[in-house]
């Protein structure tokens, strides 16, 4: 069995702020035994204003936050899976929001490109949100070799898509792994209940780290980050506030509950 880990955190417009806070919890998730360690969404930053992103961008493979994110991993010999940071768009007021995983080594293993944006107005509030005015969708899905078995990545939004997930489960999805930033609205409402089903569907495990307080642009977000096993069980949740849940990873126990409930197998519709 191997321990992973969710932070959680509520982050500010400040890079070096968040990189301190981001490092003093995966200290304490490392020391608590964990291998597998996962930042929220937006980690690094989050802005007054959402162009606050465009501003501190990182060319792939060059800049302070993901040096932070491959010297960390290196540190402190964990698996780091870096939530989402802004890198270079085509567009020039634009990001990508990567997801990147670094190896306990601090060598880069995947990237993650978040597919589904966040365009909608919450039900019953005055909450608009736009991100595709400042965020370039990637096109491709990440499951990779790891470890802990098949770790497979995903961001906030794509977590109502269960299409999505099943085309995962096609490469094996053992792990999923889904950095978050969702609103205190939305986040009361299907959190819970859309990690849990990823988790019962997909027969995987899920770790969860989302974003959990006040943040100075006036944003309230869930927290409750959270890691459910692949029978739907919430192992660790962490209300609000910065902390961390972790967990055991049991890959015996996960390829028993297959074996006995192989539902997976019994799929009549298949995705492209």
């Amino acid at each position: 069995m191997t321990i992973c880990a969710a932070i959680q955190m509520a982050s500010s417009p400040y890079v070096s702020s968040n990189l301190l806070q981001a490092e003093k919890l995966i200290d304490e998730a490392a020391k608590a035994g964990a291998k597998l360690i996962a930042l929220p969404e937006n980690f690094a930053i989050m802005g007054v204003n959402e162009y606050d992103k465009v501003k501190v961008r990182e060319q792939d493979g060059d800049g302070p936050i993901q040096d932070f994110l491959s010297s960390t991993a290196k540190k402190y010999g964990v698996w780091l899976v870096g939530g989402t940071i802004p890198l270079v768009a085509n567009a020039d007021n634009k990001v990508r929001a990567a997801c990147l995983v670094y190896d306990d080594r601090g060598e880069r293993v995947g990237r993650y490109d978040k597919i589904h944006l966040f365009d909608v107005s919450v039900p019953d509030s005055d909450e608009v949100y736009r991100e595709s005015d400042f965020i370039e969708p990637g096109d491709k899905a990440l499951v990779l070799d790891s470890p802990f078995g098949k770790l497979g990545i995903a961001v906030c939004y794509d977590l109502r898509f269960p299409e999505f997930f099943r085309s995962m489960a096609k490469e094996g999805l053992d792990v999923l792994v889904v950095p978050a930033a969702f609103t205190a609205e939305t986040g009361a409402a299907h959190w819970e209940v859309l990690l849990r089903a990823r988790a019962i569907e997909n027969l995987c495990y899920v770790v969860a780290p989302n974003q959990g307080g006040f943040h100075l642009n006036g944003r309230k977000t869930f927290g409750h980050s959270m890691i459910i096993d692949p029978w739907g069980v919430l192992l660790d949740c962490y209300k609000t506030g910065s902390g961390f849940v972790s967990a055991d990873i049991d890959m015996e126990r996960l390829q028993k509950t297959r074996q006995s409930f192989p539902v997976l197998e019994h799929r009549r519709f298949f995705c492209a």
